[in-house]
C-alpha cells in the first residue's frame, strides 16, 4: 500500500511539476544553478530514473531480484522506487526558465490546459485495462484478493490498446510538449522525457516479441505503437494476453 500512495504523491507532483503550479518545486522554480551546470544536474537525475525505470524491468534482474525480494512483492518494490526516483528529480530539478515559446491568446490558453490535464486522465486510465491493481503491484501482494497467491498480470490488446500499443507513454509525450509556456527547462525535461520513451519502447518491444512471439507479431501487424488508430474492424475488444508485467 505504501508503493501505491507513493505512486500517487509522484503522479500528482509530476502534474504540478510541469504544470509550474507553485506549491511544489517546479520545472520553472526548482533548484539555484544555472546554465551548464543546471544541465548536467538535470540530465543526471533523469538519468537515474530511466537507468531504475528501464534495467529493472529487464526479466534478468527480475530473476536476479527474486533470489532477495519475494515474487509478490517485486512489482510493488519496483513501483516504490521508481516513484522515488521521479520524486527525487522534482526536488532536485533545476530551473532554467527563459522563454521558448508562450501562449497568451484564448481560446488556445483553455485548449492547451484542458489537453494537457485530459492526457493525464489518459496517463491514468491506460493502466485500466491491464488491472489497475495489478500495474500496481498491489493485487500481487494479496490486496483484495481472498487468497495471498499473487496474480498474474496481464497484456491487454482490446479496450484502449486496441487503438494504439503503448498509450501510456503515447500520453505522457503530449504532459511533456503541451504547455502555454515553454521554458529551456521545460523543454530540456520534454526532449529528454521523449528520447526515453523513444529507447523505452524499443526495450519492451524487443522482449514482447521474445515472450510472445508470433501472437505479439499479429497484435503489433494490426495496431500501431505510437499513434493511435482506429480498429480496422471498428469495434473495441477486451481479450487479453497473460502475463506481461513490464506496463
Amino acid at each position: 500500500m505504501f508503493a501505491y500512495l507513493a505512486f500517487w504523491v509522484s503522479a500528482g507532483w509530476g502534474i504540478v511539476f510541469l504544470a509550474d503550479v507553485r506549491l511544489l518545486p517546479t520545472v520553472d522554480t526548482a533548484g539555484t544553478r544555472s546554465g551548464t551546470a543546471a544541465v548536467a544536474v538535470d540530465l543526471a537525475l533523469l538519468l537515474v530514473f530511466a537507468v531504475h525505470h528501464s534495467v529493472a524491468a529487464r526479466p534478468s534482474v527480475k530473476a536476479r531480484l527474486a533470489r532477495f525480494v519475494p515474487a509478490p512483492m517485486e512489482r510493488s518494490l519496483f513501483v516504490l522506487v521508481a516513484s522515488g526516483c521521479l520524486a527525487l528529480v522534482f526536488w532536485q530539478w533545476q530551473s532554467l526558465p527563459a522563454t521558448v515559446w508562450h501562449v497568451d491568446a484564448q481560446p488556445w490558453v483553455a485548449v492547451l490546459w484542458t489537453t494537457y490535464l485530459v492526457s493525464w486522465l489518459g496517463v491514468i486510465a491506460s493502466t485500466l485495462p491491464t488491472g489497475h491493481f495489478e500495474f500496481l503491484g498491489l493485487r500481487q501482494a494479496g490486496w483484495f484478493r481472498r487468497d495471498r497467491t499473487p496474480a498474474p498480470s496481464s497484456l491487454a490488446v482490446g479496450s484502449i490498446y486496441a487503438w494504439v500499443r503503448h498509450p501510456m507513454m503515447f500520453f505522457l509525450l503530449i504532459t511533456f510538449w503541451v504547455t502555454p509556456h515553454m521554458s529551456v527547462g521545460h523543454l530540456l525535461f520534454a526532449l529528454a522525457g521523449s528520447g526515453y520513451i523513444g529507447v523505452g519502447i524499443l526495450f519492451e518491444e524487443a522482449d514482447l516479441r521474445r515472450q510472445y512471439g508470433a501472437a505479439y507479431r499479429d497484435y503489433a501487424s494490426r495496431v500501431p505503437a505510437l499513434l493511435p488508430r482506429r480498429p480496422r474492424s471498428g469495434r473495441v475488444g477486451s481479450e487479453v494476453v497473460p502475463d506481461q508485467p513490464h506496463r
